[in-house]
């Protein structure tokens, strides 16, 4: 399977749009600044960052609380 045209309208659709001209995105203006866009996404992964860590240490709390308070009888049937 190779890269490229394979039937006569991939191939009439590759001539019609092969002069055409895009729009450069080096030239155009973002609408967004690109350093406090770059904060909020670091901000965003700082804060999940700590949930995730508080979640574990929560789930290690809860765990042995669970472990401490379980009691445990010996079931006489089996013996």
């Amino acid at each position: 399977m190779g890269i490229g045209a394979d039937d006569y309208i991939d191939r009439m659709l590759v001539q019609k749009y092969q002069e055409e001209k895009v729009d450069n995105h080096d030239n155009a203006e973002s609408m967004v600044d690109p350093n406090k866009m770059l904060n909020a996404m670091n901000d965003y992964a700082s804060t999940l960052r700590n949930m995730m860590s508080l979640s574990q240490r929560l789930n290690i709390a809860c765990y042995a609380i669970n472990a401490r308070s379980a009691r445990y009888q010996r079931n006489l049937s089996q013996t």
